[in-house]
C-alpha cells in the first residue's frame, strides 16, 4: 500500500537584506573600513528610528570592524554605548554593547565616558593609566576612545570603545567614530 502522506511543508528561509553588513572586506585600510561601516549603517538605520535597535547594530558593526583591521585595534575588547539615564540626568546608563560585562552607570564628569559627556567632545586616551579618574570596568583595557552623540544640541549618549593595547586608537578612529555618532544622532529618536 502506498502512503498518501504528503511531505511536510517547506520552510522558506528569509535572509535579512543586511545580513552581510558586518562582513568587512579584507585588505581595507582604516578610512575605507569606516566608510564601508558608515554605508552599512546608513542602510540599517534608513527605516529604523529606535535608538536601541540602531545602537545595538552599531555596536556589532564596530566590533567586527575593529577585529577585521590589522594592528592594535584588533585587540578591541569592548564596543558599545552609554546613554543619558532618563531617571537621572546626571549619569549615563549602559546601552547595547559587545564585550565583557560592563559598568552599569557612570556619573557625568567621571571617567573617560563621563568626561566626554560633560565636555561634549571626543576623548581619545592612548594609555588609560595616564587618565586621572579612569574607571576600569575591564582591567584588560589599556586605551579608550569615547565620542559623544548629540541630538537637539545636547549629549544623549556616547560611543565607548576599549582596547587591550596601549595606543589602540588614533585620529582616523576619531574621525570615523564622530561620523557614526552624527549619523546616529540624526537617524534615531532620542
Amino acid at each position: 500500500m502506498v502512503s498518501s502522506l504528503s511531505a511536510p511543508p517547506r520552510r522558506s528561509i528569509h535572509v535579512h537584506p543586511h545580513a552581510d553588513a558586518a562582513n568587512f572586506s579584507s585588505g581595507l585600510d582604516k578610512p575605507a573600513a569606516y566608510a564601508q561601516l558608515l554605508d552599512s549603517l546608513t542602510t540599517l538605520v534608513a527605516d529604523q528610528r529606535n535608538w536601541v535597535a540602531n545602537t545595538a547594530n552599531t555596536a556589532s558593526l564596530l566590533w567586527h570592524l575593529f577585529h577585521s583591521l590589522p594592528g592594535p585595534s584588533a585587540a578591541v575588547n569592548w564596543s558599545g554605548f552609554y546613554v543619558l539615564d532618563p531617571l537621572d540626568q546626571d549619569q549615563l546608563i549602559l546601552g547595547p554593547f559587545m564585550g565583557k560585562v560592563a559598568c552599569q552607570t557612570i556619573r557625568i564628569g567621571k571617567g573617560v565616558c563621563g568626561a566626554a559627556a560633560q565636555q561634549g567632545t571626543t576623548v581619545l586616551v592612548k594609555d588609560v593609566d595616564q587618565f586621572p579618574g579612569h574607571i576600569a570596568c575591564d582591567g584588560d583595557s589599556r586605551s579608550e576612545i569615547v565620542v559623544p552623540i548629540k541630538a537637539g544640541g545636547k549629549v544623549v549618549g556616547v560611543i565607548d570603545i576599549d582596547c587591550a593595547e596601549v595606543g589602540g586608537f588614533d585620529e582616523q578612529d576619531q574621525k570615523g567614530l564622530e561620523s557614526i555618532a552624527d549619523l546616529l544622532a540624526k537617524s534615531s529618536d532620542w
